[in-house]
């Protein structure tokens, strides 16, 4: 395939996927491949409390004596089933509400448009803090408030798209044949919008891991004591001066993870920007 021969091409774009296949094979693996797989669970071990990188943890061990290696694997698993969710959640809401928008026109265009500015008129990390703080702290409910701070910049682009699409000759023969409204929408608008939100989607979801993050570093998404980057971050705060590797590994964890997907991102927008999809949000 052409685009997987650009990504490979590009050496950034390149690292940025074999990061991202890296990630996905330690969290499909982690049970599997974790020394101490039961440390991502409730596990207290004192007398390896706070045990610096070593032949036996090869990155140290946490306040409690867990293997921080073990819960980063771990917590690799939740860091990428929240972005799939909460992107998933986002592309859901707002790439139908894109489409009608777009299609239809008209004050359908304008009520739905002026609700998306008043979304996007607030930094998504605001509005993921807000939404978070009105429901129960959980990842479930980290993952819904990320999700509703998401969704508009999926309904602008594909209103975009729509309004480029709703005059192309195959729309206007599918209207001309008396074609439903909805059923243009469905088999004509949406499945030429897919490259675009696609890429967009790659762009966020490193956006997004790292919103998950800092919603667990301030209570507000997983609790202990679940293996999640941002609460260990967290909780391992206090130890920092002495115990430097109980932040330093989460925290570059979140950044690979970040920078890998960023990468990918690019490539996949740079890939598909010849053959006309890519416009970002």
């Amino acid at each position: 395939m052409e685009i997987w021969r650009h990504l490979w091409r590009n050496p950034l774009t390149a690292a940025g996927l074999v990061l991202v296949l890296l990630l996905l094979v330690a969290a499909l693996l982690a049970p599997v491949i974790a020394p101490y797989p039961e440390d991502a669970g409730d596990a207290a071990h004192p007398e390896r409390k706070l045990q610096p990188p070593g032949r036996d943890h090869l990155l140290g061990t946490d306040d409690l004596g867990r293997d921080l290696l073990s819960r980063i694997l771990f917590g690799a698993r939740l860091s990428l089933r929240t972005g799939v969710l909460a992107i998933g959640l986002a592309v859901l809401i707002g790439v139908p509400l894109g489409a009608l928008a777009g299609y239809v026109g008209g004050w359908v265009d304008e009520g739905i448009m002026r609700l998306t500015d008043v979304f996007l008129s607030f930094p998504p990390l605001l509005l993921a803090i807000v939404f978070a703080a009105m429901l129960e702290p959980s990842i479930d409910s980290a993952t819904l408030a990320i999700a509703l701070s998401w969704w508009p910049w999926y309904t602008r682009l594909v209103r975009g798209e729509a309004v480029s699409l709703r005059e192309r000759p195959f729309v206007e023969a599918a209207r001309a044949a008396g074609v439903r409204p909805l059923a243009i929408i469905r088999r004509h608008i949406l499945p030429n919008a897919w490259v675009p939100v696609l890429v967009q989607a790659s762009l966020d979801f490193g956006s997004v891991i790292l919103t998950f993050a800092a919603l667990s570093f301030l209570g507000l998404g997983a609790q202990p004591p679940q293996p999640e980057w941002g609460l260990m971050i967290s909780t391992g705060r206090t130890y920092f001066l002495d115990y430097p590797w109980y932040v330093t590994f989460p925290g570059l964890a979140i950044f690979l993870t970040v920078l890998a997907f960023n990468l990918l991102g690019d490539g996949l927008r740079a890939a598909w920007a010849p053959t006309g999809g890519g416009s970002g949000a």
